[in-house]
Parts: C-alpha cells; structure tokens; sequence
C-alpha cells in the first residue's frame, strides 16, 4: 500500500472536540500513512480579498500544508445544520489561486467525515461541505460516507472506537477509498506535470 501524507483538518476550534479525536482515530487506523494534524483554523483571518496579496502568513501556510499533502480528511461539526464558519473561511481562502498555482484544492482527494452528539450524525453539514468541495474541483470520496452520530457515547474513554466496531470498519472504509482515489493514474499524471 502506498504510504500518503494526509492533512487532517478538524473543523471544530473546541480542544475536546469529538471531530479532533475522529481524526486522531483515523490516524490510529492508518499507520501506514502519514497524518499532518492542522489545527490554526482560528488564527486565519476573515476573507478578505484585499488582504489578498501577499495573503496572510496563516493563509500560505495553510496553503502549503495542504499542496504538500497527498490528501485531505476534513473531520467537520455540524452547526445550524451547516459547517462552521471557521472552516468555511478557510476553504474560502483555499479556493483562492496563490500565484502561478491554481486553488490549493483543485483536484485534491479529500474525503469528508464528522461526529455529532446528535441523533443524525453531521448529514447536513456534510452535504454542504461536499457542495463547496465540488465547487473548488476538489476530489471528493463519494462512498463510503461516515457519519458518527451519537458520538460522544461511541468513543470510549481514551478516545477510540470500540475495535471491531461498524464505526471503526466504516472509518476504515473511507480511509482505503482516499487512498485508491490518491493514488489513482490521473492523480499521479497531475502531480508529476
């Protein structure tokens, strides 16, 4: 199997936030990938398009975290039946062209995935998120989708999903299909033009 640098990218700024601790389980799942864990989401500006150019120091990292990687795993909240607005400022940034090089997601694989103490998991947010995914040519894992619902009594107390679990298999799932889809011929032709 071909070991990938993977962004993760939780879209909650809470230290004790379920979707940060399903990150840290689909590290735990993927030993064999390499997982660059972004947690500056907060210290990114708003959007602003006359702080542009240069853009923020933030934004350039952000954005060479996310050209560095062979993929991204964006863990998301649901909040208002939407995603945060915290993430939202950072896709708005990433959908941003960086001088000679087009928008840092354009035909990225990224997979999408979310906890919520909620009765339907983060189906919404979810929707919204693939929605503004699609609009920046991201490539985005259709299937398996992964909606933990319910999570703060599915992860036991040091963090996990129970082994063995439909959760864990299912977070499993998504990580072989970013991998298939990282790893592609055409994904592979784009990163060696």
């Amino acid at each position: 199997m071909t070991r990938l640098n993977v962004l993760a990218l939780s879209g909650s700024l809470r230290r004790g936030s379920l979707n940060t601790a399903l990150l840290r389980e689909a590290e735990r799942l993927g030993p064999h990938h390499r997982f660059d864990h972004y947690d500056g989401l907060g210290r990114l500006p708003h959007f602003n398009e006359d702080q542009e150019h240069p853009a923020p120091s933030a934004v350039t990292e952000l954005r060479h975290r996310v050209q560095d990687a062979d993929a991204v795993l964006i863990a998301s909240p649901e909040y208002n039946a939407s995603i945060p607005g915290a993430l939202k400022n950072a896709l708005d940034w990433l959908s941003r062209p960086a001088g000679d090089d087009g928008p840092a997601l354009a035909l990225k694989p990224v997979a999408v995935i979310g906890a919520s103490p909620g009765p339907f998991g983060t189906v919404r947010a979810q929707l919204t998120l693939r929605q503004v995914l699609h609009k920046m040519n991201a490539r985005v894992v259709q299937q398996p989708e992964f909606l933990l619902f319910q999570a703060h009594q599915q992860f036991s107390g040091d963090g996990r999903l129970p082994d063995g679990s439909p959760a864990q298999q299912l977070l499993c799932a998504v990580l072989d299909a970013l991998g298939q889809l990282a790893t592609t011929e055409q994904y592979q032709d784009r990163t060696r033009a």
